[in-house]
């Protein structure tokens, strides 16, 4: 098919029509691709400010948690009198009670002076509640004359039931005692020579 001159003018109509469209349909693509992306970053943004609220819901949650439970622990050190001046009248009467109760043949004691225990102390950390409190220790030395060696873990499981203070066993050595042929089976056969920490929590005092 020949083109004649006449036909040039709409050619150039039909030329600047499909250009026309052409630019419309480029502007068509770039809005929705600028649409899309638009649409991505919000969708970030979103999800970055959904992570961020929970992440502040898991901590406040842990939070609640890791209150309520040092308060369940202050409460139960409280009950136990751990908290607080130490009660060495109280603990006299304990060994006597232990003493008597389980028939031991023979216990010595003797407390050493109270000391403060630094943060690198043998008391469990995680015992220790919230707020200015401060560990303190009170180290007896005991010896008991035993029938057998049952009477020992006897004894050291009474005291850490029922002591109003937290007891750390530091060091306890159990020796064969010289036997007499004459004396009778109720004699004396081992001896227990331990030292005892007897460990309080108390406010520390202001400045």
């Amino acid at each position: 098919m020949k083109l004649s001159p006449a036909d040039f003018p709409n050619l150039q109509l039909s030329l600047l029509a499909a250009l026309l469209m052409m630019l419309i349909g480029a502007g068509v693509g770039y809005a929705a691709f600028n649409s899309t992306r638009t649409a991505q970053r919000d969708r970030a943004a979103a999800q970055a400010e959904r992570n961020d609220i929970d992440g502040k819901l898991r901590r406040v949650s842990s939070e609640q948690s890791e209150i309520k439970q040092k308060s369940e622990r202050f409460n139960t050190l409280r009950a136990r009198g751990v908290i607080g001046e130490e009660q060495r009248l109280e603990w006299v009467e304990l060994l006597k009670d232990i003493r008597d109760r389980r028939r031991l043949l023979d216990l010595q004691y003797e407390f050493a002076p109270q000391r403060a225990l630094d943060a690198k102390s043998d008391a469990k950390s995680d015992t220790k509640p919230d707020g200015d409190f401060s560990f303190f220790a009170s180290t007896m030395k005991v010896q008991i004359k035993l029938l057998h060696e049952e009477d020992l873990t006897r004894f050291l499981a009474d005291l850490r039931q029922q002591a109003r203070a937290l007891i750390q066993v530091k060091s306890c050595n159990v020796s064969r005692l010289p036997r007499d042929a004459s004396e009778n089976n109720l004699a004396a056969q081992l001896l227990a020579d331990c030292q005892i920490d007897w460990v309080t929590l108390r406010e520390s005092a202001k400045k």
